[in-house]
């Protein structure tokens, strides 16, 4: 699924899913770097995030697979 992910001023992350309508902050990474690891959402659901440059610029718009569903 599409999910842009944003940087926020305090340094967090949020995810938004445009076919669910659904912006929820990033409350767990599996990675510090972000990219290429498990990500949790603030709703409970699990994302799998894809390798990434850790100098990616945000906000940016990747392919994210939905784990445990």
């Amino acid at each position: 699924m599409k999910v842009m992910i944003r940087k926020q001023a305090d340094g967090g992350f949020t995810a938004y899913v445009a076919k669910k309508d659904l912006e929820e902050p990033i409350v767990a990474m599996e990675r510090a770097q972000l990219w290429g690891g498990e990500v949790t959402l603030a709703n409970g659901w699990r994302l799998m995030l894809p390798e990434m440059a850790a100098e990616t610029s945000f906000p940016v718009t990747v392919e994210a697979r939905r784990l445990g569903e």
